[in-house]
């Protein structure tokens, strides 16, 4: 089954049913599965091989892969700087964690995302793992792309509160940058700060930084 080549500006989701075959969209090759039969499941999608176009496969739903088109220029530019900020925060804590873009987190029920930014135990980054176990991620970051509206705003709050993690920043970069932060209040994600352009704040969390959304966007 070949996919119209416009679905490389969009998320795509392939049903566990379905068959999927190299390549799978775009006639430019910018994204490529292995051919699948039957729910997919973590190790299916630790499997899957890199053709290096950054593209980010997750299961926010069990046994239905999602795939999201490598983002662009201004969202790579925001992870950046955010991760920056933290990881010079993290040092000025003391505090012993690593902060990384992109990894894959295990959700319970077989789910896996991959958030922009995670700030991870540092002891369990030590051990080179291909995924972070609930438990391991004190923070996420989730950069939003016209892509991944649903995801970001939705669907991966809620996946990240179930596995526990503390803290979850959503930044929006589209019309005014803001940065909104949220922390994890019994099952569910309670906004605690809205930082827009323009306008520096300090964040609490996961540690005490300054930001201003202006500044990561800005060329």
């Amino acid at each position: 089954m070949r996919l119209p080549s416009r679905m490389v500006a969009r998320t795509l989701v392939v049903f566990g049913l379905w068959r999927v075959s190299r390549p799978a969209w775009d006639n430019a090759g910018s994204a490529a599965l292995v051919e699948h039969v039957g729910p997919w499941t973590i190790a299916d999608v630790e499997a899957l091989s890199d053709a290096g176009d950054h593209s980010r496969f997750e299961l926010l739903t069990p046994g239905v892969l999602t795939v999201s088109p490598a983002p662009g220029t201004v969202h790579l530019r925001v992870c950046r700087r955010s991760a920056n900020l933290l990881d010079d925060a993290a040092v000025a804590a003391g505090a012993a964690v690593e902060v990384l873009e992109a990894v894959n987190v295990e959700i319970a029920g077989g789910r896996l995302a991959v958030p922009d930014i995670a700030v991870v135990d540092g002891g369990f980054a030590a051990t080179d793992p291909t995924r972070y176990l609930p438990g391991t991620v004190l923070a996420v970051v989730e950069v939003v792309s016209p892509s991944t509206h649903p995801q970001d705003r939705v669907i991966k709050p809620g996946l990240y509160a179930d596995t526990k993690i503390p803290v979850y920043w959503r930044v929006e970069i589209e019309s005014t940058p803001q940065v909104i932060v949220s922390e994890l209040r019994g099952s569910a994600y309670v906004q605690t700060m809205t930082i827009s352009a323009g306008r520096p704040g300090i964040i609490a969390a996961p540690f005490p930084l300054e930001v201003d959304p202006a500044a990561l966007v800005r060329q």
